[in-house]
């Protein structure tokens, strides 16, 4: 029952290596509009949160329509990309990147805001009043002070990464080796006569990776709840 085929392990392997990268390049992003949404009052914050949140309300097909009409070969975006650099989401692991960091986002910002605003303002008041700039202070009070909440977010993130569906298959479509992740291996082989096996592995084995994270994702919140009120 655990021998793996090919076809599976080469979608275990595509989702760790999707997810990966995918938080990875979506932390940085993370940061910086978790900070700005817990420290900063400004005009079009509540629309600003808004739109950095829609992924988690909107169907995951009406995202991957968006990507696909934006980022795809002949979208607006995409189409630059294709002509001026020779780069193209379409139908590739890279797009199924891009998917997955839409998708994992909202959950990653929400998670590090909440770190950011259990930081005591006065800590970063201190700083500046011995005569911290305010990149200094972001870099020796807030980011450590956060860390914890912040991994806790990309963990967050990377277990949504490796569950996503239905915006990568309508983005970059079901393309074993290439862009057919878990869930999406997990979709064919339930749809494969005799495939029940196959399916049952590949369930066993996103259940097992998304539990660790989101255990990992608990205690390291815990963790930052527990620094915080010391």
């Amino acid at each position: 029952m655990f021998s793996f085929s090919p076809q599976e392990l080469n979608a275990i392997y595509l989702s760790l290596k999707i997810a990966s990268v995918a938080i990875l390049l979506a932390l940085p992003l993370a940061i910086f509009f978790a900070w700005i949404l817990a420290r900063k009052n400004f005009w079009g914050k509540n629309l600003l949160n808004g739109i950095i949140h829609l992924p988690l309300v909107l169907p995951p097909v009406v995202i991957g329509y968006l990507l696909l009409i934006s980022m795809a070969k002949k979208g607006v975006i995409g189409q630059v990309l294709w002509e001026w650099f020779n780069f193209s989401f379409s139908f590739s692991w890279r797009g199924a990147v891009l998917a997955s960091m839409v998708m994992a986002f909202p959950l990653m910002v929400r998670s590090i805001r909440q770190a950011f605003e259990a930081v005591d303002p006065k800590l970063e008041q201190a700083a500046r009043t011995l005569g911290a700039n305010p990149i200094k202070v972001f870099f020796t009070v807030n980011i450590p002070l956060s860390f914890s909440g912040i991994i806790a977010g990309a963990v967050l993130g990377f277990a949504r990464s490796l569950g996503e569906f239905g915006a990568t298959i309508t983005f970059v479509s079901n393309i074993p080796n290439q862009t057919q992740t878990i869930p999406a291996a997990l979709f064919t082989f339930i749809e494969t006569p005799n495939g029940e096996m196959a399916a049952a592995r590949l369930c066993m084995v996103a259940i097992a990776i998304s539990l660790i994270a989101l255990f990992c994702s608990e205690w390291l919140a815990e963790r930052q709840k527990r620094y915080a009120k010391t």
